[in-house]
Formats: C-alpha cells, structure tokens, sequence
C-alpha cells in the first residue's frame, strides 16, 4: 500500500487512522493526502406503508418494551459477544423494569472472510447458553429500504466495535442518519466529531456491564435519548454524499491542476 500511495499523485482516505499512518510515513510519503468521509449506504427511506408500531408488533415487540438494535455482518471486531452478554446482564438488572429485546439488522456474514461463518456460529451458542433466544430477533438479508425501516423501529443501537469506533463504519454511519441514539465504544484516536453524551454515548471495548449501563441510563432518560437522538442527526449532515462528492470533485481539480 506504502509503494501504490507514493506512486499516486493524491491519495484520499476515508478516516482518521489511516491518515495519522500515512501522515507516519514521512512528509514526501505521498504527494497530496485528503481525508474525505464515507457516508450512510443506508438512506432514511423505509417502506411507503411503514408504521413503527405494526413493525413492532410483527417483532412480538410491545410497546413498552425497549428494543435494542444491532446492524452490521457479524465479525471479530464487531464486539457482537459482549453485547449479547449485556443483553443477558439487563434481563437481570433491577433499574430496568421492562422487557429488553435485541434486533440483529441484516444479514449474519459475508463473503470477505472465511472466519466470520465461526464467529456467527460461537455467537448463536453464546445465546443459547445464555438462554437469549426468546430476546432476540434475526431480520435476515432484507432490502435496504426494509433495513431503514428496522433501524428507525427499534429504540437505540449499540456499536460494540473491539478496535473502537470509527468512520469507516458504515455501520455507524446508517445510525446516525436514522438519528438513533448510538451507544459504542471509545476511538483509538481522537475524533472530535464524536462529543460524548451529545451525539454518542461512549463505553470502554469489550465490557459489557458498561454497555448495560449504558442502555440503562439512556432508556430511563428521555431527555438524554432525544439529545442523542438529535445529535445524532446533526452529526450525519457532515457525511451527505453530496458533501463527499463535491469534496472529491474538489480533490480531483486540485490534483490535475498540479500534474
């Protein structure tokens, strides 16, 4: 990748990480360097008829009841594990005197690596032997306007991620855009955007009573959930694609000027 970049007349990278180690190879590593985002793949567009409460209901989801929500292949770095052990962790918690379901939005794997099929399955026995199954529910590969459908029934999302949270998760990005109230973990590297308790609640990699915790004081907060709700929704302004585009357009000019 060092030889491909140096070779480049402008090198774009989509996150923070991977301009510091570019940045780390030296001011003449690369010509010109830009940072320019990713967006949501996942427009707030559900289906024409959606209705919340009918979707709900479909789950076997009442309305009280809080539903958590989960989108993303199931991998390693997803920190799936530990939320699945949350989950178990709020069945038994005295602070939330309601029944607490988990969502798993989209499909379970990928083609990308062989691994994750092992993964998926150490996460299915996990909750059996955790006897989760009767709370959670498995949407399966759906339609991307039914995947925004999903993400505006259920009540928060928790973004597990083990190496942190980052916008190259796309995963991240479909959150805030549906203006969910995001609960994940602490960046590897500062990312300013990210004001905690504003526009994400953060939790510390693979600790799940920290996101049960965390779960606990967002549902039993409403004026903390709208704020992070609405912050949320601010934050995703920044990741338009028209946004991107016009920046990379911008980028391209630059560096055909200077070629």
């Amino acid at each position: 990748m060092r030889f491909l970049a140096s070779q480049a007349d402008g090198v774009i990278v989509t996150n923070r990480e991977d301009e510091l180690t570019i940045q780390g190879w030296g001011e003449s590593a690369v010509r010109r360097l830009a940072q320019i985002p990713i967006g949501s793949n996942i427009a707030p567009n559900p289906p024409p008829d959606y209705n919340r409460d009918a979707w709900r209901r479909s789950l076997g989801i009442g309305p009280r009841d809080l539903l958590i929500g989960y989108f993303g292949f199931l991998n390693v770095s997803k920190g799936v594990d530990t939320l699945i052990r949350a989950l178990a962790l709020l069945m038994a918690d005295p602070l939330l005197p309601r029944p607490v379901y988990l969502l798993m939005i989209g499909g379970m794997v990928g083609s990308s690596d062989p691994t994750n099929q092992a993964y998926a399955e150490q996460i299915r026995a996990l909750i059996q032997d955790l006897d989760l199954e009767h709370r959670v529910r498995w949407t399966g590969f759906v339609p991307d306007r039914y995947v925004s459908g999903y993400l505006l029934t259920v009540d928060l999302c928790v973004l597990p991620y083990v190496d942190g949270v980052s916008f190259r998760r796309g995963s991240l990005m479909a959150c805030l855009a549906h203006g969910r109230p995001i609960i994940t973990t602490y960046p590897q590297v500062e990312l300013p955007e990210l004001r905690d308790g504003e526009n994400v609640l953060l939790v510390p990699p693979r600790d799940a009573p920290a996101i049960a915790r965390a779960v606990v004081r967002v549902a039993g907060d409403p004026r903390l959930w709208n704020r992070l709700s609405q912050g949320a929704l601010r934050l995703a302004r920044r990741f338009r694609w028209e946004e991107i585009a016009a920046q990379t357009v911008a980028f391209f000019r630059e560096v055909a000027q200077e070629v």
